[in-house]
């Protein structure tokens, strides 16, 4: 008779589920929590690599620490679907990334075990640190663990929060999971003893107890005392560079062997000293064997199927923007030496990495730091080169003070590459690029631009190749363009001119970038109901075509500026200028449609847009509430 038995994973409803279980259960249940994250992300598409090589992590710390009362913070949350399968959501976890469903990063709102929402990197041991602190000032017991990758840790935010914590001398506990090493070398049985023993607490209080006895020593004593035990300990495990930071180091460990992290991570839990850094080494996409032999190890994927590690990506008959703005670029390249572009740890989602297999000794990946990326690029500049510095929209905000200081106050021609910007589907408000027109408009001498198709961002690259006169930025969105033909060569715009696509008489709608096909949609719309709209393509948020919208505003006794950013871009720069120009005294009928004052969660992208109140639909019946009649008069009206 065969006896069917309950999966472990079935069990475990809860971390408290989890602490209970005996330490040689926990290899099961890593195993079945691996294939549950793979069959979730097949379904749902999202980030998958990353959260299979934390697997045994992510046990490992729900069964040593006391979470939710600990406090866990994971970096960014591309590795967090095994710990939401873990705490509570693993009913919903085929609902992450779609709309009214998980999201896919950690999120405050969505469970007391997301102590931190997270999708940007590098800002886990900042909050771990506050945590801390106000765990101190409270007078309360609970530990707090920061688990960060090594990617993340090239941004200048870790090191500073980690020269804080090492100064304050703060309990806090970081988690340095490095998958990018070889895994064999350095956490073999000798390295995991050592971590061992130099974790546990009699090692701890004799390190302090010497430390104690060395203060009592004439100082070059106890300099001398510090130096060979950080020589000793740096020696056979490495870490000078967390020790001079004011981190205890521990590791490398295997991130995959729970005999060996068990063990440290209750060592480093129980220990009272400082800050604590448990450098464990782990495999993106371990145990799946289409991710292990994949470059990105499946980093973000679409769904796919299980067996084989197919992707099921849409056909689609147009490239992407990303696609368009790469080759676009790399024909430029060729033509001019002095082309360089820049990417702050996204070569492939940026399309650079096509622009490097050209010409890699043009192409420059700076990691996770796009502070620097702008004044490096800065730099270039001054020297004469054509620098693309090539951002998504929600990442360029991280460089602002260097896009003011270093940029545009000195009025150098650095030219960025916005992608993602406006609605971004799945991966929701922290990716949303809503805000780059609004922070680069208020700018004095910024020049913007927005492709409303693949042909126009062909031109808009050749006009910032040509243009040197300042700082130029042109923005496109995610996913595919129109299906439009592309020309072989751009052709260098006239700067601050906008054109008209579509002529009419009773309402004007200006469009900036591809929210022109939603106002050639409304058009036909309108048309339908007996009223005809110009439609234009603005080209430039700035500067604005002033003669062009102020012959419409003559023309026509409505105007709609539409957009796919926050308050504060294009339309505020429109009403501005028809105000200054007395424009409004004339009684034009004027209304700017732009991203609503909220945080638009993950959907599909048609779905956003309809939220958001910027599709075709919407448009038109701005415009006839505009002209003083309702959709449903407007019809009756038609069919009279």
């Amino acid at each position: 008779m065969t006896v069917s038995r309950t999966p472990l994973l079935d069990t475990v409803a809860s971390p408290g589920d989890l602490r209970a279980l005996p330490d040689e259960k926990l290899q099961q249940l890593a195993d079945e929590l691996r294939t549950e994250t793979i069959d979730a992300v097949s379904v749902t598409g999202g980030h998958l690599g990353a959260g299979l090589g934390v697997v045994e992590l992510t046990v490992a710390l729900h069964h040593v620490f006391n979470t939710p009362h600990d406090r866990l913070i994971w970096d960014v949350g591309h590795q967090a679907y095994p710990h939401k399968i873990l705490t509570g959501r693993r009913d919903r976890i085929r609902t992450l990334r779609q709309g009214g469903g998980l999201s896919g990063f950690t999120r405050r709102a969505e469970s007391e075990y997301d102590p931190f929402g997270a999708a940007h990197s590098s800002t886990s041991i900042s909050a771990g640190l506050g945590m801390a602190v106000a765990r101190d000032l409270s007078g309360q017991d609970r530990n707090v663990v920061a688990v960060i990758g090594d990617g993340a840790m090239s941004a200048g935010m870790a090191y500073e929060a980690m020269n804080n914590a090492g100064a304050m001398d703060s309990r806090l506990i970081v988690i340095l999971n490095d998958n990018d090493m070889s895994i064999a070398p350095p956490t073999g049985a000798m390295s995991a003893y050592l971590a061992r023993l130099i974790s546990g607490r009699t090692y701890l209080s004799l390190r302090e107890l010497g430390k104690q006895l060395s203060r009592r020593m004439p100082k070059f004593v106890e300099r001398g005392a510090q130096r060979a035990e950080e020589f000793a300990r740096g020696f056979w495990t490495g870490g000078t560079l967390f020790e001079e930071m004011g981190f205890y180091y521990v590791g490398p460990i295997d991130g995959h062997n729970l005999e060996h992290l068990l063990p440290v991570l209750r060592n480093v839990r129980d220990a009272k000293a400082g800050p604590i850094l448990v450098h464990v080494v782990t495999q993106k996409g371990k145990g799946y064997a289409p991710a292990e032999r994949s470059a990105d190890k499946y980093h973000g994927v679409v769904k796919f199927d299980v067996t084989t590690g197919t992707q099921l990506k849409p056909k689609s008959n147009a490239p992407s923007y990303t696609r368009v703005f790469a080759e676009s670029l790399i024909a430029e390249a060729r033509q001019d030496e002095k082309v360089v572009a820049i990417t702050a740890a996204m070569p492939s989602g940026t399309g650079l990495d096509l622009f490097g297999q050209a010409f890699p000794e043009r192409t420059f990946d700076v990691g996770i730091a796009e502070q620097h990326a702008v004044t490096f690029a800065a730099g270039l500049a001054t020297e004469g080169y054509k620098p693309f510095c090539a951002l998504y929209s929600t990442f360029l905000q991280r460089g602002y003070d260097q896009l003011v200081h270093d940029v545009a106050l000195q009025g150098l021609p650095v030219r960025f590459a916005i992608d993602r910007a406006g609605l971004v589907g799945a991966d929701g408000a922290t990716h949303a690029g809503a805000y780059d027109i609004s922070f680069l408009a208020c700018l004095p001498g910024f020049t913007i631009m927005a492709p409303s198709d693949e042909a126009e961002l062909t031109h808009m690259i050749a006009t910032a190749v040509a243009f040197d006169e300042g700082p130029i930025a042109f923005r496109f969105p995610r996913g595919e363009g129109v299906g439009v033909e592309r020309p072989v060569k751009g052709e260098i715009l006239p700067i601050g001119r906008g054109r008209v696509v579509r002529e009419g008489n009773d309402v004007a709608l200006v469009a900036l970038g591809t929210r022109l096909a939603a106002c050639l949609e409304a058009a036909e719309r309108l048309e339908s109901l007996g009223f005809s709209a110009t439609v234009v393509d603005a080209r430039f948020a700035k500067p604005i075509d002033s003669d062009l919208i102020l012959r419409l505003a003559r023309a026509h006794p409505a105007l709609i500026t539409v957009e796919e950013g926050s308050v504060g871009g294009f339309g505020s720069q429109v009403m501005q200028m028809l105000s200054d120009a007395g424009a409004l005294d004339r009684g034009l009928k004027l209304r700017s449609m732009v991203l609503p004052d909220i945080y638009i969660d993950h959907e599909t992208p048609a779905h956003q847009m309809t939220l958001a109140g910027l599709d075709a639909a919407a448009i038109a019946a701005k415009a006839l509430s505009l002209l003083g009649v309702s959709e449903a008069r407007a019809s009756l009206s038609r069919r009279a």
